[in-house]
């Protein structure tokens, strides 16, 4: 996202549209309900949730942009983990670098270990050769009713 899109350096504002607050609300809810359990009798008032959320919306703009901002001085199409980074210490959030790179090295730790998706081939549990017959018997059930077709 570079200022072009925003509208420059003094409009750094998200579009209010509801949709694009879905997945931040609910992460945020969620963030909230584990940190205040019913168990605690503590509630958050929906106007501070509000805000909470708007904060966090903004937070994430602003690094988004300046992370942006990095890639495009670097000539680089793709935001890396290291404009990230970059971005967190220019705007002076140096605290919070850490702990972003011990969370990104615990993610790539995961997708390692995440099992594959089988493909349909495979979940079939038959073999290529079974799955030709039964491709080849369909092609001539189908032929046989498009031939009897008056």
């Amino acid at each position: 996202m570079s200022d072009r899109e925003f509208g420059g350096n003094d409009d750094l504002s998200l579009p209010k549209a509801n949709l694009d607050l879905i997945p931040v609300t609910a992460t945020v809810q969620k963030i909230i309900t584990e940190i205040l359990p019913s168990s605690s009798g503590l509630t958050f008032a929906k106007d501070a949730r509000d805000l909470l959320i708007e904060c966090c919306v903004e937070f994430i703009t602003l690094i988004s942009s300046e992370a942006n901002d990095i890639a495009e001085k670097e000539a680089k199409k793709t935001i890396a983990c290291d404009h990230v980074e970059k971005a967190l210490r220019e705007l002076g959030f140096d605290e919070y670098v850490q702990e972003v790179l011990d969370v990104a090295s615990e993610h790539k730790e995961q997708l390692k270990t995440r099992e594959k998706k089988q493909s349909k081939l495979e979940q079939s549990g038959l073999s290529e050769e079974e799955l030709l017959k039964q491709q080849q018997e369909l092609f001539r059930s189908a032929t046989d009713k498009y031939n009897q077709a008056p």
